[in-house]
């Protein structure tokens, strides 16, 4: 776990608030100058606190509005090549090891329903690959957020 400080901390909501924040921006919110902002941000970004991968994209707009959460099952012995499989297919937006039924749960993305079936076979395809099991999801009713759980970290400033 990283050690992050009370600016860290605030930095971070600020972040989360507005992921397009300039750097000149956030120095002002938080009232420090904009190079100890700039120092905070990249502490965070070796930290792997925060990831340099793009901003949040809605798949939805661009035509990707199938969205389905494949739990596969996997011969234990091929599952760093089925996860190495897996991160080769485009229509795969992540991946976890999980425990319980399954070993490896993934989130799958497609235009439609044909899409999706190719995209399933493909993982069907990959050696030490047993079985799947796919849902659909029909509606997102709270998007992924950490804007909660960060609004605990930092005290309420009056």
């Amino acid at each position: 776990m990283a050690n992050l400080d009370a600016l860290d901390r605030r930095l971070l909501l600020e972040l989360v608030r507005d992921p397009r924040a300039q750097i000149s921006d956030l120095s002002e919110r938080l009232g420090v100058a904009r190079n100890t902002a700039q120092s905070h941000v990249r502490h965070l970004l070796r930290a792997g606190v925060i990831r340099t991968a793009g901003r949040e994209v809605d798949l939805a707009q661009l035509g990707y509005d199938v969205q389905a959460f494949v739990t596969i099952e996997v011969t234990h012995r091929e599952l760093d090549g089925v996860i190495s499989g897996l991160r080769t297919l485009p229509q795969v937006l992540e991946v976890h090891e999980i425990s319980g039924r399954g070993d490896v749960w993934c989130r799958v993305t497609a235009t439609d329903t044909q899409q999706l079936q190719q995209a399933l076979r493909s993982v069907l395809r990959l050696k030490g690959v047993i079985r799947t099991e796919t849902v659909l999801a029909l509606h997102e009713h709270i998007p992924y957020r950490t804007e909660p759980l960060l609004e605990k970290l930092v005290p309420t400033v009056e």
